[in-house]
């Protein structure tokens, strides 16, 4: 059955929103935002491209496409879904549970001060002369001071500003995988061959 793109892009923001609601109740533990990073990474691209695969390929069955209307039909229903899906999830971290946003801005900076010093141990074991170890601790604590609870208050991953920089990433995987789907399903000319009659 053929549903519009934007029924589609409806039903995408639903299904976003209850993965949402689900890791935020089950998950918003002390692995919260690696939980949350795991399904924005590995579930929700897989969830989209298959419904963008479903939009085109549902009327592709039925109908000639051009590369526009392919294109249209895989990127709207993503489109409507995540702008939809940024938007609510925006305003629920920013205005309805702020201890959430708190938790995630928190496990943010433990992450990557966990990651500058796996970083920084791995280096450290394969430099020889002092010099250079000299010049790597020296960076470390550089480094260090970003993490301070001084340099950390009121650090906001989640703001209105990072909420656009996520989105624009994410428009940019749309449009890839529109523009995939549109030269992929675009109903091909067969030009008959011409005979050479001697």
């Amino acid at each position: 059955m053929t549903k519009s793109p934007s029924t589609l892009g409806i039903i995408l923001f639903i299904a976003t929103m209850i993965i949402f609601f689900v890791v935020y109740s089950f998950f918003s533990g002390i692995n919260y935002f690696d939980t949350s990073l795991k399904v924005n990474a590995f579930v929700l691209p897989v969830i989209y491209a298959a419904t963008a695969f479903w939009s085109v390929k549902s009327y592709w069955n039925n109908h000639k496409l051009g590369f526009r209307e392919a294109f249209k039909r895989a990127f709207v229903p993503m489109f409507i879904g995540g702008i939809l899906s940024i938007f609510s999830i925006y305003a629920f971290l920013n205005f309805a549970d702020t201890d959430a946003k708190k938790l995630l801005n928190y496990q943010y900076v433990q992450r990557q001060k966990s990651e500058l010093d796996t970083e920084y141990t791995s280096a450290r074991k394969i430099l020889k002369h002092q010099k250079d170890i000299d010049e790597l601790d020296q960076k470390y604590k550089e480094r260090s001071q970003s993490f301070t609870p001084e340099a950390v208050k009121g650090k906001d991953m989640l703001t209105a500003s990072h909420f656009s920089g996520y989105f624009a990433a994410i428009l940019i995987f749309y449009v890839v995988l529109s523009v995939f789907f549109g030269a992929f399903f675009r109903t091909k000319t067969i030009q008959p061959e011409e005979t050479n009659q001697a």
